[in-house]
């Protein structure tokens, strides 16, 4: 729904061709979202079919086809602002996918598998760090942060680790844009480490606890603490159970041994 609701904001604020759509969007999100004409195009269709957006009458024959907010988009506009973004459903992540899959899976090095993805994400967050320090990575790479790996029916576009987008009419807008932007990619990127150093903590842990048969080595406490761990139930003799005054009675089988007492 993220650009979607995005160019929906936009026409709301004037009306635009897809070319500038598209500059637009990625300026004021400080380029970290790159969208293509199609999909910009595709979406405009889809606001159009649900009355948010309109086609501009033609000023002249040269001029691109332009589209505008409808009353309807405008009210829809104004109200994404108020609404909070819903947290309930949890994000379709690829790497909690995986991980869960790994750790229930037989044959697969779990700590293998975070230790690759470790390496993966501390670069990136070097990369990010880097940009948030004013410089420029080694080599501009594409990925998908970890925060934008979400439930979108659309489709994830990568984030770019590369030096924030040219200025639009917006100003200084755009530097403050892209310095958010980039302080949620590192924040989100810290917490995917913390995440895995927790992932290998707990498997080896899980690990440990194991026992060579595969039952965890809590297993079968119960039966053997009824066993030789357990206290023995108190003997009754004739006048009841055995406490103060009550002599208790001799086991079956005890013979000299318990007179011998």
């Amino acid at each position: 729904m993220s650009v979607r609701q995005g160019i929906l904001v936009l026409l709301a604020e004037q009306g635009m061709h897809v070319s500038q759509l598209k500059a637009e969007f990625e300026a004021r999100t400080g380029g970290a979202w790159p969208v293509n004409i199609g999909q910009v195009f595709t979406t405009l269709q889809r606001l159009e079919r649900d009355g948010l957006v309109e086609k501009v009458p033609h000023q002249g024959a040269a001029e691109p086809e332009r589209f505008r907010a409808t009353a309807a988009g405008a009210a829809e506009a104004s109200a994404w602002w108020s609404r909070p973004v819903e947290r309930g459903a949890p994000a379709r992540d690829e790497l909690a996918i995986k991980l869960a899959l790994a750790v229930t899976a037989r044959g697969v090095d779990v700590q293998a598998v975070v230790q690759a993805q470790r390496t993966e994400t501390m670069r990136a967050l070097h990369d990010y760090t880097r940009l948030k320090m004013g410089g420029r990575p080694a080599a501009a790479t594409e990925r998908t942060a970890p925060a934008a790996r979400g439930a979108d029916a659309e489709p994830a576009e990568p984030v770019r680790a590369t030096a924030p987008p040219p200025a639009s009419a917006h100003g200084g807008s755009d530097e403050l844009a892209w310095s958010l932007v980039l302080d949620h990619l590192v924040f989100a990127t810290e917490a995917e480490v913390r995440w895995l150093d927790h992932v290998e903590t707990r498997v080896a842990r899980a690990a440990a606890e194991q026992r060579p048969d595969g039952t965890p080595s809590g297993a079968g406490r119960t039966a053997s603490a009824q066993g030789a761990d357990a206290a023995p139930p108190p003997s009754t003799g004739p006048a009841g159970p055995s406490g103060a005054g009550a002599t208790p009675a001799a086991p079956t089988g005890a013979g000299d041994a318990w007179s011998a007492r």
